[in-house]
């Protein structure tokens, strides 16, 4: 009976829960046709969040978005049949720049602003933020914004509405800005601040955390901050639907959902103080009751938690020590070097499979041999003083070279290090074995080689070097000189390497000059160099000498020389007698042509005058004739007649003749000599001929002026027999102290470089630019005409 009683006394207590806990009836959800059918075609809609707690928030761990906004955004999907795509933006002007950009479709939890409704629809409210004031717990009263001294500050984010609308409203304040809304509560928390100002939203995410268990809201500025759902403004079809989802929504879904989000953890400052005082007291007693039992608890623990700390502790050591040891002795195992472990009688406590490989003996054949079943010359009295030596610490021979046997009988040139290691209470001799064969077989080369190397070297009719240079130094030296040094200057090799000879001092003193140019500017630049020039013996005799020298940097940094100098005097001396009798050939060459144009020029004398007078004493006796015997008999009129003609003939020839020996054009000038062959050559081959010539040329010398006239005229008849030109031009130019003579035609041209064995007209020309102390440069290309251009000097 007393149980029925209790039962039935706690369901008539509980009545009242069971009424609140009753779900409220929602209205249904009924879409307009129009509106059901826009929504079928759009059941994929992009959802924009500014992340802001407790609004909206990303997990990074769960890769998913969570919050009183979020949760708001899933009821109207679920209800709607919606498929969502989220993406979260730092701030409102970041997803108002991707509204414009049409990357998303609607939003929640924004406030309709003048300058926002262009951009969105919105929706009617579904959510009253209270903006609300934050005092300390205790002591606290209500509190009236209208009533506030000037002495009392209130702080409050800044910039931002609230501010804006307390500074507006409330002329009185004295606002105190911070940052964030946090700093405006640590500031009431110290004293800076009597109140803080902020919304529901943001106290629901701060009274959480223990910092902030001793405030309490004291006030209600009346300024509700209403939360809409904003959608774009060119689907209005969209509003509408979102509106309808939201009235569909329960009231009581939108109280829970203020109330596990943004519900403050600390009560109002109306809700009774008193309450928790009791309460307070109530637990109290519960509290000192428990509080041995929890202080003996927490010490019992914190000595366990400290018991199985160390324990832990002590055995992820131990397994890093076994896995550090494992790791070494698999090292040991595995390492290229033979590695031994000795004790003091010389027996061998531990061989690794290097060793054993190296020695031709079984796995573990080789423990507890002794030592000089290895290395037979290593007597127990010489291992005993590599012990000591070693345990002591001394030098000497721990480390040397020696022959071991192997497990067939054959010898092995080896390396032996020796080191001292205690190891778990022993002492040990670690030998280190290394198998030195190839070095050997590679030093064994590389002796023969040297020695084929200096054999070369010895056997070059001239003298061999290498010049090394330091980085770090700086100054040169001869590391090597070949013997062949005797034989070439009659000094050795150790006489040359010596720092104050070296083969600068081999030098000829008049050559020594370009010798040291030569040489100093390819050790700054590290390139290859090559001189040649006189060198002097011991016995001061000159001789012809080419030195050659390539470069190449050795893996220290140093840089090396190679080289040779190589006797060529016999070889220069033929050079320059060959060049003096080439010099000699060209001015027996100019000779001849200075007397060859010395006969023309006498020739073309008596040719005009002579011959001409002869003509003109004959051509008067006809004409002589021709008064007293013309009429007597008419065919001795036309025979005379004739004859006169013959003779015009005559003095034309002679006229030729004589200007092909030397135009008379020559007395005039080289310039006009010019303009006369250019329109001679003109009126010969019907080719355009333009000529350019200065004014007040300086006189030039009756050879040069010849000179210049016999180029310009092989030039003319190259164009005119090889050129096919259509236009030719001639420019005599005067620079400084040279005069510049440039042929220039539009003809089919030729390949400069192409042999043409049986031309000599270009070599005629270039020998006397030679004769007359002067240049020459030709450039042609196949269909791209010919450029002949000539300087000879004035003086």
């Amino acid at each position: 009976m007393k149980r029925v009683r209790c039962l039935w006394v706690i369901g008539w207590l509980c009545l009242p829960l069971i009424a609140l806990a009753r779900p409220e009836p929602s209205p249904a959800l009924v879409l307009e046709p129009a509106q059901q059918q826009w929504l079928d075609e759009h059941r994929e809609m992009r959802v924009g969040l500014v992340l802001q707690a407790p609004y909206a928030q990303f997990d990074r761990r769960l890769q998913q978005f969570y919050g009183a906004n979020v949760e708001l955004v899933g009821a109207i999907a679920q209800a709607l049949q919606l498929d969502l795509t989220w993406r979260g933006f730092p701030d409102q002007a970041a997803l108002e720049h991707a509204l414009q950009a049409g990357e998303i479709d609607f939003a929640p939890g924004l406030t309709q602003t003048p300058a926002s409704l262009r951009l969105w629809l919105f929706s009617d409210p579904y959510m009253r933020i209270p903006q609300l004031v934050v005092g300390a717990r205790s002591g606290a009263v209500a509190v009236e914004l209208e009533k506030l001294a000037a002495s009392e500050r209130v702080a409050v984010r800044m910039p931002g509405p609230l501010a804006d609308y307390l500074r507006g409203n409330y002329a009185n304040l004295n606002l105190q800005g911070v940052p964030n809304e946090r700093e405006a509560l640590q500031l009431v928390l110290g004293g800076q601040a009597s109140f803080a100002v902020l919304d529901e939203a943001q106290l629901s995410r701060l009274s959480r955390e223990s910092e902030f268990a001793d405030l309490a809201v004291v006030g209600d500025i009346g300024l509700p901050q209403l939360l809409r759902v904003g959608s774009r403004r060119d689907w209005p079809m969209l509003a509408e639907v979102l509106e309808r989802a939201l009235q569909a929504m329960p009231a009581k879904t939108l109280e829970q959902l203020h109330q596990r989000w943004l519900q403050p953890k600390y009560p109002r400052f109306s809700e009774s103080a008193g309450f928790w005082q009791n309460l307070a007291l109530l637990f109290g007693l519960l509290l000192l009751c428990a509080l041995a039992t929890l202080v003996w608890q927490r010490r019992q623990q914190r000595a366990l938690e400290r018991a199985l700390l160390a324990a832990r502790e002590s055995l992820v050591a131990r397994q890093v020590r076994e896995e550090a040891l494992r790791l070494s002795q698999f090292s040991l195992d595995q390492s290229t070097l033979g590695i031994l472990w000795v004790n003091w009688d010389s027996h061998v406590r531990y061989a690794n499979h290097a060793v054993e490989g190296m020695l031709g003996f079984a796995e573990g054949a080789l423990l507890e041999r002794p030592l000089a079943d290895i290395e037979p010359n290593l007597s127990m009295d010489r291992w005993l003083e590599l012990w000591r030596r070693a345990r002591a610490g001394e030098g000497g021979d721990q480390q040397f070279e020696t022959q071991c046997r192997r497990a067939d009988g054959s010898a092995l040139p080896v390396e032996l290090s020796l080191s001292f290691l205690r190891f778990r209470d022993a002492e040990y001799l670690v030998v280190f074995v290394a198998d030195i064969t190839e070095r050997r077989r590679a030093l064994a080369a590389l002796r023969e080689s040297e020695a084929r190397l200096k054999g070369i070297a010895g056997n070059v009719p001239g003298l061999v070097f290498r010049l090394e240079r330091d980085p770090a130094e700086g100054d040169p030296e001869f590391p090597y000189i070949s013997e062949g040094s005797t034989a070439l200057v009659g000094y050795t090799p150790a006489e040359i390497q010596h720092p104050d000879m070296g083969l600068r001092n081999l030098v000829h003193p008049e050559d020594r000059a370009d010798y040291h140019r030569v040489q100093d500017l390819a050790l700054a630049g590290d390139r290859d160099w090559s001189w040649q020039g006189r060198i002097l013996t011991r016995d001061g005799i000159g001789r012809w000498a080419d030195i050659k020298a390539t470069t190449r940097r050795l893996a220290d940094g140093r840089m090396v020389w190679d080289g040779v100098v190589w006797d060529i005097t016999q070889g220069k001396q033929a050079e320059l007698a060959l060049a003096a009798s080439q010099e000699q050939l060209r001015e027996l060459s100019a000779h001849l042509e200075s007397v060859r144009e010395e006969e023309k020029a006498r020739i073309a004398r008596e040719v005009h005058d002579e011959l001409g007078q002869m003509l003109t004493v004959l051509k008067l006796e006809v004409s002589m004739c021709e008064l007293a015997y013309a009429e007597l008999d008419p065919g001795l009129n036309e025979r005379l007649a004739s004859m006169k003609r013959l003779i015009a003939q005559l003095f034309q020839l002679v006229r030729d003749v004589a200007t092909a020996l030397r135009p008379p054009i020559l007395d005039a000038g080289i310039a006009s000599a010019i303009e006369w062959q250019g329109r001679r050559f003109e009126a010969r081959t019907q080719i355009p001929c333009l000529v350019q010539v200065p004014d007040n040329l300086p006189s030039l010398s009756d050879a040069k002026a010849t000179g210049l006239f016999r180029i310009l005229q092989e030039a003319l008849t190259n164009v005119m027999r090889h050129a096919k030109a259509h236009t030719v031009q001639i420019i005599l130019e005067h620079e400084q102290q040279m005069l510049r003579m440039t042929v220039i035609d539009d003809g089919a041209g030729f390949a400069v470089d192409a042999a043409r064995p049986t031309s000599f007209g270009l070599v005629g020309v270039r020998e006397r630019v030679l004769m007359l102390g002067g240049s020459m440069s030709l450039d042609s290309e196949p269909g791209e005409g010919t450029s002949l251009s000539v300087a000879i000097p004035l003086q």
